[in-house]
């Protein structure tokens, strides 16, 4: 068998699971084969992707054959499945946080790795090792001995691609590597994964719901619906002229969100939101003969003026780390700040105690990226979306049902849903319950943090639909946080780019995209992969 990666009419059910998670596939894959898998949420292609590691739940049923350099994946003992995985074949999470264990330096992560798989005779040649490929994700050796927590959510996935990398796999599984990543990031963290590919003969299977990311880094894409492969082919032929259904209207989506005109600009004289000289400063420790003493401070925030207007949908861009996030958490006073104003609706919320900061949270409320990790597991819909109109004593007659009936109507859901828990929604569901229990309590701002940036093209039009609607419906207020920068300007009225904890250009969207003056706009603008009207 020639093929790196072969499945040979494979199927897999997951325990009492009624229908195939996936039906009867048959794909192969070359030594140094960059093949895209797209599909929207719930079509089995992350379910595929860790079937070449045999990464399933006890008790699933398989069919078929999953074979790997020559090896049938089914039926391997737990030892051969484990030197399996990470030397023939390593996975890259989209959650970098299921995979780095939070007491641990980023330098152990990497030495226990090595050192399970006893591949490197000496503590220092694993080290080597592991600075030099940390250091090719961009990662410097001055961060070996910091701790999960003390990176942004873009350098803890370079962590995890760095793991998985660590022992020269012959394939890499990337289930959505890049969701959290910025334009430029994204591009250098691809860039290397594709030089790699073509040095080594290193095969990389990439699942991903960005078209254009694919059509840009792929030779091939598959296409999965309901568990099957429905398309297959080169990556310009079938973007350009799809053959499927399905995938056209995936197509077609994607082209809707990077195609989309600027909106025009009519900027109320008064802001809603005022920043004044905002900083937030966090001091750094540095290790001396085994003591800790205090460092120089990261200045994550750094002198930010900023003014959003009522109405308005201010969009906010910048790479990972560059305190975007951090930005929104101090608005929100959820981070206390080193210094500087927070003008909110003419209040200034510095001077605030905790608990008038908690009544005024009702105006202002915020979308997160992931819904599934900020949605209570334990909690049915309906407590979830009603938990705010309990908090700020909301309710409106004797139970709160009657307004989460109407909150799940106005994002799009039946009563019905109600009664659910998170884990029955698909991704999109979940983002839709999100932003219900946001805006439940009326609120005059929402702070949007990559509220789609993990959902598949055609959900997210669904999603920024909806939050169009809801901004008219409403009256809202947008702060969008994002690092698409196609979907800033089709959404966007004004976008602010961030660097280094300081704003360094602001501007109307169609304006920032015509004429960007800073050159680091200029960069993350010719960094940003775009789906050409030819692919189409």
């Amino acid at each position: 068998m020639s093929a790196l990666l072969q499945f040979d009419q494979f199927r897999l059910a997951y325990p009492q699971g009624r229908t195939w998670a996936v039906d009867g596939v048959s794909l192969r894959m070359e030594k140094g084969e960059i093949l895209g898998l797209v599909g929207e949420s719930g079509s089995g292609k992350s379910t595929l992707g860790r079937a070449t590691l045999g990464l399933w739940p006890p008790g699933s049923r398989q069919e078929g054959q999953v074979w790997l350099a020559g090896q049938g994946v089914i039926g391997l003992s737990p030892t051969q499945v484990r030197r399996l995985r990470g030397e023939v074949v390593a996975l890259v999470f989209q959650d970098p946080m299921t995979r780095l264990n939070p007491l641990l330096t980023i330098g152990e992560h990497c030495l226990e790795t090595i050192a399970a798989h006893g591949v490197y005779r000496s503590r220092r040649q694993a080290r080597a090792r592991a600075e030099a490929v940390l250091e090719s994700v961009r990662i410097p050796p001055q961060r070996w001995s910091q701790y999960p927590h003390q990176f942004s959510g873009g350098m803890r996935q370079r962590v995890a691609i760095a793991l998985a990398l660590l022992l020269e796999p012959q394939l890499l599984v990337a289930d959505e590597p890049t969701t959290s990543l910025d334009v430029t990031v994204a591009a250098t963290i691809l860039q290397e994964l594709t030089r790699l590919c073509r040095e080594r003969s290193l095969a990389l299977l990439l699942v991903s719901h960005d078209l254009a990311l694919v059509g840009k880094y792929c030779d091939r894409v598959a296409v999965m619906y309901q568990g099957r492969i429905v398309e297959e082919g080169q990556s310009r032929a079938l973007l350009s002229q799809p053959q499927h259904p399905y995938t056209h209207s995936l197509v077609q989506a994607a082209r809707q969100l990077h195609t989309a005109p600027a909106p025009g600009v009519s900027v109320p004289p008064k802001p809603l939101l005022r920043l004044r000289n905002l900083c937030q400063y966090y001091p750094l420790r540095t290790s001396c003969g085994g003591w800790w003493r205090p460092g120089p401070s990261f200045k994550a925030v750094d002198g930010v003026d900023l003014e959003v207007y009522q109405g308005e949908i201010l969009g906010l861009v910048g790479e990972s780390g560059c305190g975007k996030s951090t930005l929104a958490r101090s608005i929100l006073q959820l981070a206390t700040p080193t210094a500087g104003q927070v003008e909110f609706a003419g209040r200034e919320l510095t001077t605030l105690s905790r608990r008038q900061m908690r009544a005024q949270r009702r105006w202002l409320q915020m979308i997160f990226q992931d819904p599934h990790a900020c949605l209570n597991p334990r909690m049915t819909i309906g407590q979830i979306i009603a938990e705010p109109l309990l908090i700020h004593g909301l309710v409106q007659g004797p139970s709160p049902r009657p307004q989460v009936r109407e909150m799940l109507a106005q994002v799009g859901l039946t009563p019905e849903f109600a009664s659910l828990y998170p884990a029955h929604l698909s991704g999109g569901q979940q983002q839709r319950v999100a932003i219900a229990r946001a805006l439940i309590t009326r609120p005059q701002l929402v702070i949007c943090d990559e509220p789609v940036s993990m959902l598949d093209a055609s959900v997210q039009t669904q999603v920024i639909e909806l939050m169009l609607e809801l901004k008219q419906a409403f009256g809202l207020t947008y702060l969008f946080i994002t690092h698409d920068l196609w979907l800033a300007r089709g959404f966007c009225d004004r976008i602010a780019v961030m660097q280094g904890g300081q704003i360094v250009e602001i501007a109307p969207a169609g304006q920032l995209f015509r004429h960007p003056c800073h050159p680091y706009t200029q960069a993350l603008l010719a960094a940003a992969p775009l789906l050409q009207a030819g692919e189409a």
